[in-house]
């Protein structure tokens, strides 16, 4: 797990593999990443937007950028945390990720970013 902390919102990630999704012998590898995100800032905060870098070994860096995640915009509450499922795939079996939500807080209206911790994706078999 990796984990980055950006104006007290902490932002985990987790990934699995995923060989019943994935064909080897294509070029097509899956993985999942959980995602948790903590509010420990003392403000209610909505997750607006978000954007990442997909880094491929056999291809250049791709951008995703959108509304929410997963169909949300969640509310997070102080003290209060938001988990998702999302995946991602690769043609290498050997990549990583990173990147930024824009949130905002309620009680004002200020948005910032919140830093997206890089993290890796590698098929098991790779590194064997």
């Amino acid at each position: 797990m990796v984990t980055a902390v950006t104006k007290g919102v902490t932002v985990m990630v987790e990934t699995e593999y995923q060989p019943e999704y994935s064909s080897p012998s294509q070029y097509h590898y899956v993985f999942t990443y959980r995602i948790t995100i903590k509010n420990g800032s003392s403000n209610t905060i909505q997750l607006l937007r978000r954007k990442w870098y997909i880094h491929d070994t056999y291809s250049k860096v791709r951008t995703v950028e959108g509304e929410g995640v997963v169909g949300q915009q969640p509310i997070i509450e102080p003290g209060e945390q938001h988990q998702y499922i999302s995946g991602c795939n690769l043609k290498s079996g050997i990549g990583k990720m990173h990147g930024s939500y824009e949130m905002e807080q309620l009680v004002d209206g200020l948005r910032f970013e919140v830093s997206i911790p890089e993290f890796q994706m590698i098929f098991p078999n790779k590194l064997n």
